[in-house]
């Protein structure tokens, strides 16, 4: 199994729109982070498609360890 590259030790703050469709970069190579650009497709990693809820902001982990992914758990604080 590939191992997720750490894209950045901080989560990515964004503003998702209720109903919209996100793809969260799982791989950690997109050029558009947090988000897939398909990238992912020399590795065995797939990215994770939430929709959201209702409009607010999220923190979308940047280090591609956490276990609550897509979303921060704090867990680039230990890296």
């Amino acid at each position: 199994m590939t191992r997720a590259t750490i894209a950045q030790k901080s989560p990515y703050k964004v503003e998702v729109q209720e109903g919209r469709k996100y793809a969260w970069c799982a791989c950690g190579l997109s050029g558009k982070q947090p988000f897939c650009d398909g990238s992912h497709k020399t590795t065995d990693l797939s990215p994770i498609i939430i929709t959201a809820s209702k409009s607010e902001n999220l923190y979308f982990c940047g280090c591609k360890q956490t276990g609550g992914a897509p979303l921060c758990d704090g867990t680039h604080n230990t890296l």
